[in-house]
């Protein structure tokens, strides 16, 4: 315990000491988490606010990425290779799968650079830095929540029906959620140290987006490559989601099972790895 004199009486304050690789670092930072629950808010609310302010198309550039390549992809793919996707309207095939990529690519670039963006702000100030990557990943739940609704109106627009089971996707954006804050602890941790990978996240992102199913179907991948897809995690993702949004049939379990396992194994490493790497975060960013 240390005391601090005030004008009036001595005021004394807990001395918290932070070391790299305290036992129970990890635990600590979950249970202290919840106290700052105001500033996660206040960043995710500021987050979304300073990416559309003066913007003329306002909360329009939250579809404008998806619905752009969605353009793009239904010249290539369907009017020049003639990408099969079994009588569904390709373009319709291809928003579905490019809306998440698109929340998941965002967050991603946004959140690696998190903390080195605020390195002023985490050398006078402590709070938990994961509010940072978080608040990034937060904005990018809201863009996805209006990019579905452009979704809604792309299904009304091709005679899809509209039901409740729609709400079966709930349960796949909740897992792509997971991976992605998974990822982008990690990410973001890394890149205090590692600062090329700031550079080499876009394009391996790229590498990720084609060798998922988006403007393809998984059918069409040849046998002996189908397994190498499968345990891609974004390709159940993505897969599971169009199941439901153009089939509306439950989520096949074989194909959630890679992403939930991954996400769910992955999740509490990467926490653990960024606790971790907190400690002396200051000293070296």
């Amino acid at each position: 315990m240390i005391a601090t004199d005030d004008s009036s009486s001595a005021a004394v304050r807990p001395l918290i000491v932070r070391r790299p690789n305290a036992r129970g670092q990890t635990l600590r930072g979950l249970k202290e988490l919840p106290r700052f629950g105001d500033l996660f808010l206040t960043l995710t609310e500021h987050r979304i606010r300073v990416r559309y302010k003066q913007s003329m198309l306002g909360l329009s550039w939250a579809v404008l990425q998806p619905l752009s390549m969605m353009a793009i992809f239904t010249l290539v793919f369907s009017r020049i290779a003639h990408v099969s996707t079994d009588g569904v309207p390709y373009a319709l095939f291809a928003f579905s799968g490019l809306l998440l990529w698109s929340f998941v690519s965002t967050c991603l670039n946004n959140s690696t650079h998190s903390l080195v963006s605020h390195a002023q702000l985490i050398g006078k100030v402590y709070f938990p830095r994961e509010i940072l990557p978080l608040s990034y990943v937060a904005a990018g739940v809201f863009d996805l929540v209006i990019g579905c609704g452009v979704l809604l109106g792309i299904l009304a627009w091709y005679g899809r029906p509209i039901t409740v089971h729609l709400l079966l996707a709930v349960p796949v954006i909740v897992v792509a959620t997971i991976l992605t804050t998974a990822l982008a602890l990690l990410l973001s941790a890394l890149q205090v140290r590692y600062r090329d990978l700031g550079l080499a996240v876009p394009l391996l992102l790229y590498l990720w987006m084609f060798s998922t199913p988006i403007a393809y179907p998984l059918a069409q991948i040849p046998g002996r490559y189908h397994m190498l897809f499968v345990l891609n995690p974004l390709t159940g993702i993505v897969e599971s989601f169009r199941q439901v949004i153009l089939t509306s049939r439950v989520p096949s379990p074989q194909l959630l099972l890679v992403p939930t396992l991954v996400s769910l194994i992955l999740l509490p490493i990467a926490y653990a790895i960024f606790k971790q790497a907190e400690t002396t975060m200051a000293d070296v960013i």
